[in-house]
């Protein structure tokens, strides 16, 4: 007997050890991501990760160790319950129970789970068990491709924006083509004065104009207009009247014919 009570000791003292520890990582991280979390790195993340998963491996472990009693067969009475304040407790449990009175004892002692809980446990027992094999089966199958697509896809997006974000941006346009273009366009910076023919006014230089032409011969201009050869000198006027208004245009129904003369017709 006293050996029993021996060995359950000392697997009570390495299961409270093993559970100290766990309990000192899980603060330890948690204080991480409420206090650091602007300087917590996914590589740190991981590792706390880690050193939980090992500490939960090792007290499975210990609980599953062959010369650990099984607890389930232990029985725990509580012999005094008291709604004062146990300062005793109180040190035990970290301030978390102030009080062992009737209204948390069947909290902190439960060992099965609550009414509830329990029935709906069993009734997802009993609806696993109606379903056959091959159902189950069938439906493994479908949820492993559905998560196998997604799985695929997300590691698709990631290699998508893996690469786009090494890749440099290519530029689609030239600065300096841009910035002529608004210079151009809002103070004429770079543009010329030549015109196309056909738009160009009498005068403009470097395209023949109206004036051009009458200056580079040296003859009489003579303006024929059909049905009227009486009225050649007015209908002169007329038309260069109207090339003044519209440049490089000429009126219907005008035929201008240049000829040889003696002096030049704005020379008079």
């Amino acid at each position: 007997m006293q050996r029993e009570e021996k060995q359950l000791e000392a697997s009570l003292d390495a299961l409270l050890s093993q559970v100290a520890d766990l309990k000192n990582s899980l603060g330890s991280f948690i204080y991480k991501l409420e206090n650091e979390y602007d300087r917590l790195t996914w590589p740190s993340v991981l590792d706390s990760f880690a050193l939980l998963s090992g500490q939960l491996n090792t007290l499975n472990k210990v609980l599953k160790h062959e010369k650990t009693p099984l607890f389930r067969n232990q029985v725990i009475i509580p012999l005094v319950l008291s709604p004062d304040r146990d300062e005793d407790l109180m040190r035990q449990t970290e301030g978390r129970v102030p009080v062992f009175s009737h209204e948390v004892v069947p909290d902190h002692l439960r060992t099965k789970p609550d009414p509830e809980v329990e029935e709906q446990e069993k009734q997802l027992t009993t609806d696993a068990a109606r379903i056959g094999a091959d159902a189950a089966q069938k439906q493994i199958q479908s949820l492993n491709k559905m998560c196998s697509n997604l799985l695929e896809k997300i590691s698709k997006e990631e290699r998508e924006s893996e690469s786009g974000g090494l890749r440099p941006n290519k530029q689609t346009f030239n600065p300096a083509d841009t910035n002529a273009l608004v210079a151009a366009v809002a103070f004429g910076k770079g543009l010329s004065n030549w015109r196309p023919s056909g738009s160009s006014g009498p005068g403009q230089p470097g395209q023949p104009g109206a004036g051009t032409i009458l200056a580079g011969t040296s003859g009489l201009q003579q303006v024929q207009m059909s049905g009227a050869p009486s009225q050649q000198q007015p209908m002169l006027s007329g038309v260069q009247m109207a090339q003044a208004g519209q440049p490089g245009k000429m009126p219907s129904g005008i035929k201008t014919n240049i000829k040889s003369a003696s002096m030049h017709p704005y020379q008079r």
